[in-house]
């Protein structure tokens, strides 16, 4: 009996271990596939919008074969993947590594554009809502708008003749606009609820980083109503005088005459 017991053992372990390995091999596909080969499986998936499988083989692709092309150009589309999968600090963690890694490659500014990218278009609900809602916006803070602009301006700077700058310029455009209006709604917040200090602050801020802005308008008239309401003529009188060389035809001096 102990022989029998001892022949089956030493008959089952080496059935078990080879069953073990095939299964092993069923389970990983990918075992022996070259650099090229991920690399074209990944493109394929990420086109056909598996975007999973797409993320998994690049990142396959760089953990196995870590240097040359294509583990570079792994690097940079798996940012993509995670930005069309719906993963923006992923994808923008991925770009920035790219970014970090290869600061001159021949791609590095399509890096930059879709970081920038991802910002903005998680810029643009926030910021449409903040600047349409009567909720209070005084602490909210647009972060993904003042990055998306720095990286889009870091691209231009960087790569004027890219085939991104174009764009990126009419992007910047848009947020510049778009985050001095979001200082005037705050001051407005601020008027409403009579914090007067405060509501000439964020007016300050436009007069002094949003120049050349529709919003310039809004925060000379917020100053002369801030001022009127504190009772500080002189500076008042100051702030209608520019407004009046500015934007002769502001509603802000019908209101102002009105509460003459």
């Amino acid at each position: 009996m102990q022989y029998y017991m001892k022949h089956l053992t030493l008959t089952v372990i080496p059935l078990i271990l080879l069953l073990s390995a095939c299964i092993g091999t069923e389970q990983d596909p990918t075992k022996t596939w070259s650099p090229q080969r991920f690399y074209i499986e990944a493109k394929e998936a990420l086109d056909e919008r598996d975007y999973e499988t797409a993320i998994k083989h690049y990142e396959t692709l760089e953990a196995r074969f870590p240097y040359g092309r294509y583990a570079q150009q792994a690097q940079l589309e798996v940012a993509y993947a995670y930005y069309k999968d719906n993963e923006p600090a992923l994808a923008i963690a991925a770009a920035e590594r790219f970014i970090r890694l290869h600061p001159t490659h021949a791609n590095v500014a399509y890096a930059y554009y879709l970081k920038g990218l991802i910002n903005f278009h998680d810029t643009v609900n926030p910021i449409a809502t903040f600047l349409g809602a009567d909720a209070d916006v005084s602490d909210r803070d647009p972060k993904a708008a003042r990055e998306s602009y720095n990286t889009f301006k870091d691209l231009v700077e960087r790569f004027p003749d890219s085939r991104y700058a174009k764009d990126a310029w009419a992007r910047m455009g848009y947020l510049f606009e778009a985050l001095a209006r979001y200082e005037i709604k705050v001051a407005e917040f601020y008027l409403k609820r009579n914090a007067f200090v405060a509501a000439l602050m964020r007016s300050k801020e436009v007069l002094k980083k949003y120049q050349q802005t529709p919003s310039v308008e809004d925060a000379l008239g917020i100053q002369v109503i801030a001022y009127r309401k504190m009772g500080m003529t002189q500076l008042m009188n100051d702030a209608i005088r520019v407004l009046t060389i500015n934007f002769p035809q502001s509603r802000y001096l019908s209101q102002t005459e009105q509460n003459s």
